[in-house]
């Protein structure tokens, strides 16, 4: 039986733990050569002495399984770094075709409180991160494109946050990021279809190193053979779909995933429109109609915590 990525070589960033662990071993799973990048920081704020251990682990894993794989130590958020992770994949495997951005770090903070090197540091290693592989994995797919290639196939999976969706108080900087990443998303989307690479991103809810205070209290399993509802195990087929031909058609998307669920996002709706009756708007006017716009919604309509998990404590 011929596995639906056979033939294909993927990069999962981020794929020593968590999240890209499970992607890069369903990717593996799937058929695909994967190059496995992790920078290895202990710390989840990036904290902490860089190793290769993460990413080899996952290496061998994938290698005992009967897949090719190699590790990658790097921080991808380095321009340069990312030229040679793409690099990495076309000499070992003789070209790229799936390309999984996850790398991330966090450093919580409340608005009031944040520092500008907190602000910097999400935002580069999320977003900055997400743009440079991103380039070079499109200079790749443009390239062979222009050479006269037929038949250039490309995926890219971007990770983004329901935080950048519904808001997250003490996250300013995350949510930022990623709600950048799915602006880059789309804006991919839209440059490379033409060269037959697709670009989607999805908002994963899973319980890792980086969101262990987030669901701590939410349910867990209680029996021994019961897969944890907020597993990366319920992420990673979605991510291996969208890197497979199956998924051609699927581009620009967003798509939230978790617990045998998958939503995706329909693009944002005007909920309302006024018009002027003259020729500008006054203060006097706006105030006539917007006011009791707003006055007219439920109070506090805002999505809470549990409701945006769609999970219950205990």
């Amino acid at each position: 039986m011929t596995l639906p990525l056979e033939g294909l070589s993927a990069i999962v960033t981020g794929a020593g733990r968590g999240l890209g662990r499970a992607e890069a071993l369903e990717l593996a799973r799937l058929g695909a050569a994967v190059v496995v990048n992790d920078y290895g920081q202990p710390g989840r704020d990036g904290s902490g002495e860089a190793s290769a251990t993460p990413a080899e682990e996952v290496v061998d894993e994938i290698r005992a399984s009967g897949g090719r794989a190699v590790a990658h130590l790097g921080d991808i958020a380095d321009f340069e770094t990312a030229r040679g992770l793409v690099d990495l994949a076309v000499a070992e495997f003789g070209k790229l075709d799936i390309l999984v951005n996850n790398a991330g770090i966090l450093r919580d903070r409340m608005v009031f409180s944040m520092s500008e090197d907190e602000w910097d540091a999400v935002i580069r290693v999320h977003l900055k991160g997400h743009f440079n592989t991103t380039h070079f994995a499109a200079v790749h797919w443009r390239g062979r494109a222009k050479a006269g290639e037929d038949g250039v196939y490309g995926r890219i999976v971007n990770t983004s946050s329901e935080a950048f969706l519904a808001g997250s108080a003490g996250q300013p900087n995350y949510a930022a990021a990623k709600g950048g990443i799915v602006g880059l998303t789309t804006s991919t989307a839209l440059a490379l279809a033409k060269y037959g690479v697709t670009a989607n991103a999805i908002c994963p809810r899973a319980r890792t190193r980086m969101t262990e205070d987030v669901f701590a209290g939410f349910a867990e399993p209680t029996a021994a053979d019961e897969l944890d509802p907020l597993s990366p195990e319920h992420v990673a087929p979605l991510v291996g779909y969208l890197a497979s031909p199956a998924a051609a058609a699927v581009n620009g998307q967003l798509l939230v995933v978790h617990g045998g669920m998958v939503a995706i996002v329909d693009r944002p709706k005007v909920a309302a429109k006024f018009d002027t009756a003259k020729d500008v708007f006054t203060y006097e006017e706006l105030d006539g109609l917007l006011t009791p716009h707003y006055a007219a919604r439920p109070a506090g309509e805002t999505f809470a915590a549990a409701e945006v998990l769609g999970l219950k404590k205990g």
